[in-house]
């Protein structure tokens, strides 16, 4: 074997105490993770799986203190901490939004509904490691529209279904004036008939050619809105579906609106206490040193 020289010795002992350093510092962070979970204290959990948002959010620091590389090793188990971290978390969640109804989904994996009404509506889904909701968008912003047009004392469809009852009163009329349309085709057709018969002198003939074609216009545009009215029945039925199913959205959309207001007192408080979950729950946390109870074994 050939000889190593001595700057080589000094560079190899340096790789083995910078290597021995590292290894030791992954050791040290799983071991303080492992120590967290025997003793269920959720609250270093969180601050060890993710240091920057903890570090924001609760030390209001200006950097984060983020292990980045450390975190990493926790790629391949992430759902294993989000199941076991979402018991205490859900546990508050149902306290603090005592209308959303929480199923899982998969390991780690929750959506929620709002309300236990039936035909409920799925509002998101929960992503525990960051304690927040993500909210389906279409959902949400129907709910925040909602408690706008408050102030217009309407419901988030009135405009829509004032527009659909509009014009299933003007199908209904269409309807109605059936009788009314074949009294006038009768005269139009009386009246081209006489047309047809008399004699007519050539100097009257542009006239006469002139009224035959307004009276033809006049039978096919009452003939077009015989054809409407025969397709009216159908229109109406499906606009009377449209405008129940738009009321039970408003209804539903009123239950909503009701728990909010009955628990947080307003939107625009609801809106600030999703701003600020993280931070409470970390905080409720601190205070409750954990909200369930389970013995180490």
């Amino acid at each position: 074997m050939a000889e190593v020289s001595p700057v080589e010795i000094e560079q190899f002992q340096q790789s083995a105490k910078e290597l021995q350093k590292k290894v030791s510092n992954k050791i040290r962070y799983l071991q303080t993770l492992l120590n967290a979970v025997q003793a269920h204290d959720d609250r270093l959990i969180y601050q060890l799986i993710d240091g920057e948002n903890y570090s924001h959010q609760i030390m209001q620091a200006k950097h984060g203190t983020a292990d980045a590389g450390n975190e990493r090793l926790l790629n391949d188990v992430t759902a294993q901490i989000s199941q076991y971290l979402s018991i205490n978390l859900l546990s508050y969640l149902k306290e603090t939004y005592p209308f959303f109804y929480f199923q899982q989904t998969g390991l780690g994996n929750y959506q929620f509904f709002f309300g236990n009404w039936w035909d409920r509506r799925l509002f998101g889904t929960l992503d525990i490691l960051k304690v927040a909701f993500e909210f389906d968008e279409i959902e949400y912003q129907k709910l925040k529209r909602a408690f706008e047009l408050e102030q217009e004392n309407k419901r988030l469809n009135s405009d829509q279904i004032a527009v659909i009852s509009q014009q299933t009163d003007q199908l209904q009329a269409l309807i109605n004036s059936q009788a009314e349309r074949d009294q006038q085709k009768e005269k139009i057709r009386q009246q081209l008939k006489q047309l047809a018969q008399e004699k007519v002198l050539p100097w009257e003939a542009s006239k006469i050619r002139e009224n035959k074609q307004q009276l033809v216009s006049q039978l096919s545009e009452l003939t077009d809105q015989d054809e409407k009215a025969q397709k009216a029945y159908k229109l109406i039925r499906e606009s009377q579906k449209d405008v129940l199913k738009l009321s039970k959205e408003d209804t539903l959309i009123g239950y909503e609106k009701q728990s909010i207001v009955a628990k947080f007192g307003s939107f625009e408080n609801f809106e600030a206490r999703n701003k600020s979950l993280y931070r409470d729950y970390i905080a409720d946390l601190i205070a409750t040193k954990g909200r369930v109870k389970i013995e180490n074994e």
